[in-house]
């Protein structure tokens, strides 16, 4: 896949599942990802932490600090408004793939 189409993509990958997941850490993010995609998908830390700094700064994330095995683990959750623009952004996902499809597909559409 095409390093700018994959990188279009990741802002809404991270903001879809915190969204279904609730909080999660960056690992666990990265993780997901590679799972639900079935390896497809692989996110690199670098652009994964520049994204969630990004939301974060936009206040679309919240932060909070665990003690996990002696160690402080970052959970990033979305705030109120991030869950609003989570719910917008998934739409207009599946109609930007939705619209894709009818147009590599046209007999299928």
């Amino acid at each position: 896949m095409s390093n700018k189409l994959y990188k279009g993509t990741l802002t809404n990958i991270v903001l879809k599942l915190l969204h279904e997941n609730g909080r999660m850490y960056g690992y666990e993010i990265t993780k997901k990802t590679k799972e639900q995609t079935n390896g497809g998908f692989t996110i690199t830390e670098g652009a994964l932490y520049t994204i969630l700094h990004k939301l974060e700064g936009e206040e679309v994330l919240e932060v909070e600090f665990e003690i996990v095995d002696g160690r402080t683990r970052k959970y990033y959750k979305l705030s109120e408004k991030g869950e609003k623009e989570a719910v917008l952004k998934i739409e207009e996902l599946k109609e930007f793939i939705q619209n894709l499809s009818g147009f590599l597909n046209p007999k299928i559409a």
